[in-house]
């Protein structure tokens, strides 16, 4: 079994060719060619947290593998991350355990590069100002992961830290083409930009409609057991895409409170989700129909990305015999 750790995954993974994997799992997975079921988690209410499990198979990727991942909000501020998984892959054609990977570098990454994919199908393609709400793991991995899909030349870092805020801008700075600065607050950041990433553990709404300009595209990754990142009048407004409908509609700690509380208080209906990424890219069901249309892609994460990102890593280790093996027998 080969082993990798956090800073080998993190090595490994190349942006570019993981957006792409990430688009051929989404199609898979709305052709109903993947399988992904709910995960299913362990609560540790004495710390708002969750463990969960999170089984995937990705025919196209070869890809069988299944994650353990913790969310402890609270770990926010701390140098701990508030995600950390570890992923097992397995061989598709004899259930074989064949790798083990820290997963929290995966996760990490392949969140920002989904919402990347999300961008490149539905941003406008003249999006230049990037609003990062959030100053954490997933804060960096949205910057960087959108400036590979669209030409961004200005980010605005908004949090609850305005000092973390401030190194946070300038340590993208020192290594995006972009002019990089901290906000004075969520408002200011968002204000006439072309693309927001919310990446917070918000249990207020921190993209709020009135803040949004025409044509805006919106990503939301945060989760808050007890909150949101999303207005309802921002949900009720946009297109409405998703990875899984099934997915994000799921009870908790499944689905996601920004779609689920709208439903709830009869702010929107389940139909109101317009379309899975996965039929985005596969022309079934069309993107941004208008330059001035507010389009919001929600994420709660699914396991054929990271098992699409988990085969690209393996492959990777292997071309470059990096990385430890170890015998279970």
């Amino acid at each position: 079994m080969l082993v990798l750790g956090y800073a080998q995954v993190e090595a490994l993974l190349e942006p570019d060719a993981l957006i792409d994997a990430l688009a051929a799992a989404m199609a898979d997975l709305s052709a109903g060619r993947a399988s992904a079921p709910d995960r299913i988690a362990a609560v540790v209410p004495e710390r708002d947290a969750f463990l969960a499990a999170m089984p995937g198979h990705v025919p196209s990727s070869g890809a069988l593998m299944s994650k353990l991942v913790t969310l402890f909000p609270r770990n926010a501020g701390t140098p701990l991350p508030t995600h950390q998984a570890l992923i097992v892959v397995f061989d598709p054609k004899t259930g074989e355990p064949t790798a083990l990977l820290d997963g929290t570098a995966i996760t990490a990454v392949r969140t920002g590069a989904c919402s990347a994919l999300s961008a490149r199908l539905l941003a406008r393609e003249d999006a230049t100002v990037l609003a990062i709400l959030g100053t954490g793991v997933q804060a960096r991995s949205h910057a960087r992961a959108m400036c590979r899909v669209r030409p961004i030349r200005q980010i605005r870092v908004a949090g609850r830290d305005r000092a973390r805020a401030a190194a946070l801008a300038d340590e993208l700075s020192a290594e995006l083409p972009a002019e990089v600065h901290a906000a004075a607050d969520y408002a200011e950041a968002v204000d006439g930009a072309d693309i927001v990433a919310a990446a917070t553990n918000a249990v207020e709404p921190v993209v709020r409609r009135a803040w949004l300009a025409p044509g805006t595209h919106v990503t939301s990754v945060g989760f808050n057991p007890a909150g949101r990142e999303l207005d309802d009048a921002t949900v009720a407004d946009a297109l409405v895409c998703v990875e899984s409908r099934q997915a994000v509609l799921a009870p908790f700690p499944a689905g996601s409170n920004d779609l689920l509380m709208p439903i709830r208080d009869g702010v929107i209906t389940a139909e109101h989700v317009y379309a899975e990424l996965g039929e985005v890219v596969a022309g079934s069901r069309p993107g941004r129909t208008s330059p001035e249309q507010l389009t919001l892609y929600k994420s709660v994460g699914v396991a054929v990305q990271d098992a699409a990102a988990a085969a690209l890593v393996v492959t990777a280790a292997r071309e470059q015999s990096i990385g430890r093996e170890i015998s279970l027998r």
